[in-house]
């Protein structure tokens, strides 16, 4: 009767399908992505959100992510808080940029307010054709080096110098160690595509670190489970500065980011499994869900590339999505144990999902310089100015420069000309202040 009342609801015999199929791809797709638990965690405590709330904000973004792409949309496609856009929220808005953490969840709160009338109607389809396919594959490939930036520092390989822009750190060293050994595990592991590889990266990059002396795993009977710290991150989002420049700047990073990455990914999915006709309520709970991360706590929901692991597995509609949801839910019992889990073990991840987002380049065109030069400024700089929104501001600027230079000034959208004076704007305002 139950698993009747599962096939109507979630369409299983028109998607040819069955409810243990759909069960065991939630259940692999989870194991492929709750490495993001730990990692999203990591990456908002360095914003200045209490690690453990953190978690509890990663679980809870995940699970209503989740769910609501299951039981909205009916796809197997996972929502969880995305690599990348992270970094942008942590390291660029919050560090770089001066705004509190609280008034950047406000930030992703509005940006997904802005992501859902664009999913809701026809703007998705004009924003996209207004901004050039270069310029989307850069913002790509420079977040990629920028995760693996990332993944290098927190692994101790190098580390901002005095005299130099980095410096390698000391073979010598515990975490430096922890992090080769890590790493050579998780590139063996995911080069040969074995399940659930991200997952067995960090629990062996733990087991490693305890063994260089880096954790303590006693410490872990001795941290209690509270909801008491989350409470303070739970709806924390500030709106005192929403008049100032730099929280729209910031406002529309975020959802240039959600809607590019978005739009490109949920469509690769919905082809994947035959279902094209999914695109928009999949793309509309994308947005719902985005917006809601702001409350929860936590940098943006988007759809990720670890959902064809599930879709790999047989899974074809919303009930891949909801198991995954549940046992994100489950894993609420386990934060004592996520805390353990150190740098060195999640270094690594961020070095091969940076690799992986490099592979874009091969999409740009290279041929037209006016075309290659902008996006290769946004690769460049964004991991060597430390901030996402300049390096996007760099490319976007010298886009319709060049494109005037060179007399195909009608090429460039009048879209693309109002969002490149902004940036110019910005630069100025602040050379000026």
């Amino acid at each position: 009767m139950k698993h009747n009342w599962f096939k109507r609801l979630f369409e299983l015999e028109q998607n040819e399908t069955t409810v243990k199929r759909e069960v065991m791809a939630g259940l692999i797709g989870f194991f492929a992505i709750v490495y993001i638990i730990a990692v999203n965690s990591l990456i908002l405590s360095e914003a200045g959100i209490p690690l453990e709330a953190a978690i509890l904000a990663t679980i809870a973004a995940s699970v209503a992510g989740c769910f609501i792409m299951g039981f909205y949309a009916n796809v197997p496609i996972l929502l969880v808080p995305g690599m990348g856009i992270n970094a942008l929220f942590s390291y660029t808005i919050v560090q770089s940029m001066g705004v509190t953490w609280q008034e950047a969840l406000a930030v992703v709160f509005i940006s997904g307010l802005l992501f859902m009338f664009i999913a809701f109607t026809r703007f998705a389809k004009t924003l996209s054709e207004a901004i050039p396919q270069s310029l989307k594959e850069a913002i790509t490939v420079g977040l990629g080096l920028f995760l693996m930036l990332i993944g290098l520092e927190k692994g101790g390989l190098v580390e901002k110098g005095t005299n130099s822009i980095i410096m390698l750190g000391e073979l010598g060293d515990p975490q430096v160690l922890a992090t080769i050994l890590t790493f050579l595990i998780a590139i063996i592991l995911f080069i040969r595509n074995v399940p659930g590889n991200f997952l067995i990266t960090v629990v062996a990059g733990t087991l490693i670190a305890w063994m260089f002396g880096l954790i303590n795993v006693h410490a872990a009977g001795e941290t209690s489970f509270s909801f008491g710290e989350y409470m303070d991150v739970f709806g924390a989002m500030s709106f005192a500065n929403i008049l100032s420049l730099t929280f729209w700047i910031a406002v529309f990073l975020i959802t240039m980011v959600l809607v590019f990455e978005n739009i490109g990914l949920t469509h690769g999915h919905v082809n994947f499994i035959n279902r094209p006709e999914k695109f928009a309520r999949a793309f509309q709970a994308n947005a719902v869900s985005a917006a809601l991360s702001g409350l929860f706590g936590t940098s943006p929901t988007v759809a990720t590339v670890e959902t064809a692991a599930g879709m790999a597995a047989g899974g074809r509609t919303g009930l891949t999505t909801v198991t995954t949801g549940t046992l994100f839910l489950l894993s609420a019992f386990f934060i004592p144990v996520i805390k353990l889990i150190p740098d060195s073990a999640i270094a690594p991840i961020l070095m091969i999902i940076g690799g992986l987002m490099l592979e874009n380049i091969r999409h740009l065109n290279l041929e037209d310089l006016s075309e290659s030069f902008p996006a290769f400024f946004i690769i460049a700089m964004i991991p060597f100015t430390y901030s996402i929104a300049d390096g996007i501001a760099v490319g976007f600027i010298l886009y319709p420069i060049l494109k005037i230079a060179i007399g195909k000034a009608k090429e460039v959208s009048l879209a693309l000309y109002v969002i490149a004076g902004l940036f110019l704007f910005n630069f100025v305002f602040h050379v000026m202040s």
